[in-house]
């Protein structure tokens, strides 16, 4: 659980990176139509939630170090209170309790916001804004503006615009010890959701009840909603990279690929397991299995502070097509091979990503150019693969195999902490545990 005390010192070292006399601005989410009059459940901005912790809709965040305020302002404008809304739809904080929940100077209703957007923005000499995410957004601050700049008294307008998101994102980039706890738990619920999903497999299942398994381990757990679509690909399917119809029938000596991840108080899991869903890897099922975890042993073992994604993607693309010339899957040299980048046929994603609040999160991988050194409180997934279609020109036992295997780790002072390392992958150790 993040505490209040995270979230005030969020908003204070935002403002600390941002000019003297300047107001930030941060919307939340809105809610969206799923079919006519029915709507998705709700999930807040991650940007909004990073700074707020709130998770009601169409509330707006406003933070100012101009010097009129003394050290710092924060306010916030939120849905009023409604009796009527809130018997249909759910309680609403409404203002007067946001103003001590969250330690404001001010908290506004949602009809008072274009007021409050006027008066937080005139004198200032920068406002940070990220333009060009929401249409509803940008017309309410870009009318504020406008307002202030054709006034007939001197503009009140702010001379400058700023976008707030790389201040923002490279904050998050770096997880506390509260998000990385966090991020422990989400990983943890999605490992028994997976050992669940294998102990439950057998031949005959649908992909859609595997998916089940996991969704109902996530939600009896605390974590309502995946952090994204699950995927469950059994046999072929699981050579599609993002299949989601999760619809086939699993039969006798297919392979089943997992991707399925928590959400859990914000921030998500991401794990990706593949398993025999006869209990017993076929030799080579076993062969092209042993290539990719010989490969994401290898990454795992090297990360550390000061090297980049792109080695360890050069790494893992040299133990696969080691692995894939052994087998006869590709021919030739390893070196002619990696020259050609003949791996690209069989592996065709990188190697891993951010992750935080959003499965996919923010954060350059460049800067100035040049490929980021990894640093201690990033979270990165590892997950090689390696996906033999049914019309490649293979041997045909490989043939329709695909196999990735995913973990989530955090770099450390000295290497890795594995977060999702509960969830088997060893060889043995699934056949053990599906034999249960």
């Amino acid at each position: 659980m993040i505490s209040a005390q995270e979230f005030i010192a969020r908003q204070d070292r935002l403002l600390a990176q941002c000019q003297p006399k300047s107001v930030c601005i941060i919307p939340a989410a809105s809610t969206v139509t799923r079919s006519r009059d029915t709507e998705y459940t709700f999930r807040q901005n991650s940007d909004f939630w990073y700074l707020t912790g709130f998770e009601e809709p169409n509330a707006w965040l406003i933070l100012s170090n101009h010097p009129r305020y003394g050290e710092s302002y924060r306010a916030m404008v939120v849905q009023p209170k409604d009796k009527s809304a809130e018997i249909w739809h759910g309680k609403r904080l409404g203002a007067e309790a946001a103003l001590s929940r969250f330690s404001l100077d001010e908290a506004f209703e949602l009809q008072e916001l274009e007021e409050a957007l006027l008066e937080s923005l005139q004198g200032q000499d920068n406002v940070y804004f990220a333009l060009g995410q929401v249409d509803a957004h940008d017309k309410l601050f870009t009318q504020a503006i406008t307002t202030l700049r054709e006034a007939p008294k001197e503009s009140l307008a702010p001379k400058a615009i700023h976008d707030v998101s790389p201040l923002l994102h490279e904050m998050r980039l770096f997880k506390s010890a509260c998000e990385i706890a966090t991020m422990k738990a989400a990983a943890e619920i999605s490992a028994r959701a997976h050992a669940r999903a294998m102990q439950f497999a057998k031949p005959g299942c649908y992909e859609y009840q595997l998916e089940a398994e996991i969704h109902h381990e996530f939600a009896m757990a605390g974590a309502r909603s995946p952090a994204y679509s699950s995927i469950v690909g059994s046999g072929s399917n699981a050579c599609i990279l993002h299949y989601t119809e999760n619809n086939a029938q699993v039969s006798d000596g297919d392979l089943v690929l997992i991707d399925a991840g928590a959400e859990y108080q914000g921030y998500a899991a991401d794990i990706t397991r593949t398993f025999p869903v006869n209990g017993k890897f076929s030799k080579a099922q076993r062969d092209i299995y042993s290539v990719v975890l010989r490969a994401q042993k290898a990454v795992l073992d090297a990360l550390a502070p000061g090297v980049t994604l792109s080695e360890m993607m050069v790494l893992s693309t040299e133990i696969i097509t080691e692995g894939l010339v052994e087998l006869g899957i590709l021919e030739g040299s390893v070196a002619d091979n990696l020259e050609q980048e003949n791996w690209r046929h069989f592996y065709m994603h990188g190697l891993g990503h951010f992750i935080g609040l959003d499965v996919h999160d923010v954060g350059n991988y460049k800067i100035d150019g040049e490929d980021r050194p990894l640093k201690p409180g990033m979270v990165i997934t590892v997950e090689p693969g390696v996906y033999i279609s049914d019309d490649s020109d293979v041997p045909e036992m490989y043939k329709g195999i695909g196999v990735r295997i995913e973990d989530d780790v955090v770099i450390t002072a000295t290497g890795v902490d594995i977060l999702t390392a509960d969830v088997p992958k060893e060889i043995d150790e699934i056949e053990t545990l599906m034999r249960k």
